[in-house]
């Protein structure tokens, strides 16, 4: 069930009317955790059980490390748990046909006959999400900055509410279970600015993002005939595509959370209008950059070991990040590359890159994004050394190309100055403080003019396959 889904709107409906209409916090949040099994569900029932298993050992685990508090091998046993079956189903789900794959690989190049052989189980949709969201619970009561919940009902509504269940933003248990103490209050909750946050991560999913798919996977179909306007034109417009469909989603899933009464973090902040590699990243996808820092850069030792040790953990972050968006040897890669990247903005040799002008700053971390990309959304990495190939050499594109749209790039760069526009002077702020007669009126006009624009058949957030 995507956002951009008829559907969806009817469901969603019937969860706020229903969950304002509540007066017991007991009921509605019973009634939210139900919806959000349901929704879950809906992709495919048969992982619901794996959400449940998660949240029964997390609060079975919580309670033994606050209870052993004054006890370090027991804390650790107890957290040891957590860490066991979490990572455990996400190793095994996602991972293990990855690595039993490459080691048979190198078995075969060694010629060893031996093989290991492999599980050809279906991926849960958001196992990558909801696991870092649960562990956030289980980390955090072991680390003294949170008190285990009162409540299965909270612990269970934190690791499956469905707004952001199946790919983000990757809320922190610290920062949500407070939120469930008391019911909301309707008074509240900011409808006007949720509803134009909807809006505007609806169009640039359902119009933006589903209009540049089709292109960027006809290219990436047939590297081998693609020429370098092809190969530019298909990077810049996945650029373009995956950021409009995964901070789309967030938005529309944060929209969501507030009309219930709940806020949940913000996720991205204009990336493309930074200055550095090591910037983007702040502004990219902050809530996992925001995990990675506090529960693996902070416990390799952070910077407290000297630069180099801090700058070895930056690069292993960036390792590991890569590995969590998918398991593949491309994304180990592009996440390696791209900690190359900030660690060499650390060091005294990429000081030059801080002093660009703005402009220059934005160039540069555009044209890395664009090119490194290629390598994410390749399939091997002999496709995007192809296509990569085509974009540094001049190239002419073979006649089994796709031909490359005219409304693309006149369209991408009137996008990047909206983009730019709305970041700059804050206009979904300054929209949703109208008053109510203008309005219903203008975005009663936002949404006509969105309409004739939206995708007959909307393609899956990309994330859901991390």
């Amino acid at each position: 069930m995507l956002f951009v889904e008829f559907r969806f709107v009817a469901f969603f409906a019937l969860v706020l009317a229903v969950a304002w209409s509540l007066r017991s916090n007991g009921a509605r949040k019973a009634w939210l955790l139900v919806v959000s099994y349901a929704f879950y569900g809906a992709w495919d029932w048969r992982f619901l059980g794996l959400i449940v298993l998660s949240t029964v050992v997390d609060w079975i685990a919580g309670a033994g490390i606050h209870a052993a508090r004054e006890r370090p091998g027991r804390r650790r046993a107890w957290l040891a748990l957590s860490l066991v079956v979490n990572l455990g189903l996400l190793l095994t789900y996602k991972y293990f046909d990855f690595f039993a794959e490459s080691l048979n690989a190198l078995l075969s190049w060694l010629g060893i006959g031996t093989s290991v052989p492999v599980l050809n189980l279906i991926l849960p949709v958001g196992i990558s999400f909801y696991t870092f969201q649960t562990l956030s619970y289980s980390l955090d009561i072991y680390f003294g900055k949170l008190e285990p919940a009162e409540r299965p009902l909270d612990l269970a509504l934190f690791v499956a509410f469905f707004p952001q269940l199946v790919a983000g933003p990757i809320v922190l248990a610290k920062e949500f279970l407070p939120q469930l103490v008391q019911r909301p209050t309707w008074s509240a909750v900011p409808v006007r600015w949720a509803l134009v946050l909807f809006l505007v991560g609806f169009v640039k999913k359902s119009c933006l993002s589903d209009a540049l798919s089709p292109f960027v996977d006809a290219v990436h179909a047939q590297p081998d005939a693609a020429g370098s306007l092809a190969a530019w034109t298909s990077a810049i417009a996945f650029s373009a595509q995956i950021y409009c469909d995964f901070s789309g989603y967030t938005d529309m899933a944060i929209a969501c959370a507030a009309l219930l009464g709940y806020a949940l973090p913000r996720n991205f902040a204009a990336p493309y209008l930074t200055g550095s590699i090591g910037a983007f990243w702040a502004h990219w996808h902050i809530t996992l950059g925001r995990w990675f820092r506090e529960y693996l850069y902070v416990p390799l030792g952070g910077n407290r070991r000297g630069e180099r040790r801090s700058l070895l953990n930056v690069l292993i972050v960036f390792v590991v990040s890569g590995l969590w968006h998918g398991a593949a040897w491309t994304y180990v890669i592009w996440g390696t590359l791209h900690g190359l990247i900030v660690v060499f903005e650390r060091t005294r040799y990429g000081r030059p890159i801080m002093r660009l002008s703005p402009l220059g700053g934005i160039l540069y971390v555009n044209l890395l994004w664009f090119f490194t990309m290629v390598i994410f959304r390749a399939s091997t990495m002999r496709d995007s050394g192809v296509l990569m190939g085509a974009m540094i050499w001049p190239k002419e594109s073979s006649a089994a190309a796709p031909a490359v749209p005219e409304w693309i790039l006149p369209v991408l760069a009137a996008a990047f100055v909206v983009h730019a526009l709305w970041h700059r002077f804050g206009l979904d702020v300054r929209w949703a403080r109208l008053s109510p007669l203008p309005f219903a009126f203008s975005y009663g006009v936002a949404v006509a003019v969105a309409l004739p624009w939206v995708s007959a058949n909307p393609a899956p957030y990309i994330y859901f396959a991390f």
